[in-house]
């Protein structure tokens, strides 16, 4: 199993676990509960640069040459203009206004999304590349990592609080309403 940051190369696949962890989400940010147009928007983005589901801001997990699992992680002070090219495009292609709430700041590396294939989930692969991700961030580049997680999805919260993610919040974003975990140096 090979950890590693994505390429271009990796969009597809990191769009269909990305979409695996967000899908409502996105549902909410296009005003639409269409799986097609939901991948079909997610997947624009990943593959292009500067914003903040692109590819340059992706690990990813390979398996025998498979990318089996990725996770979105960016600077959050740089949210403001990672996320403007996504409210462009909304707001052109939906016709709808964009202004969710931020769900990170300065001061935290941000993890949005985390995704792993159906099949190979329950196998330790999403905890292993969080402390992957752990140990670059925190333990390397002495950078705090955040996160947000669903209040309905208390295995989760569990498994971020045995990793060292300690709770700080609250935060509702798109209508669901998470705790805000964060692990430091």
């Amino acid at each position: 199993m090979l950890i590693r940051k994505a390429t271009s190369n990796d969009a597809e696949p990191i769009t269909s676990y990305l979409l695996l962890a967000m899908q409502d989400i996105i549902f909410n940010f296009i005003g639409q509960q269409d799986a097609v147009a939901a991948q079909k928007f997610l997947g624009y983005f990943v593959q292009q640069e500067n914003n903040q589901y692109s590819y340059q801001n992706c690990w990813v997990v390979e398996e025998d040459g498979e990318i089996i699992a990725a996770a979105n992680i960016y600077d959050g002070a740089q949210l403001e203009k990672l996320r403007a090219p996504i409210a462009r495009y909304i707001e052109t292609n939906f016709q709808k206004s964009f202004t969710p709430e931020d769900e990170t700041a300065t001061g935290e590396f941000y993890i949005d999304t985390l995704g792993v294939h159906p099949y190979h989930q329950g196998k330790g692969i999403g905890a292993t590349l969080l402390h992957t991700i752990i140990e670059h961030y925190v333990h390397l580049n002495n950078q705090t990592l955040g996160l947000l997680v669903d209040k309905d999805n208390p295995n989760a919260k569990r498994l971020y609080l045995k990793l060292g993610f300690k709770a700080v919040g609250e935060k509702t974003l798109a209508g669901k309403h998470l705790w805000h975990l964060r692990i430091q140096p």
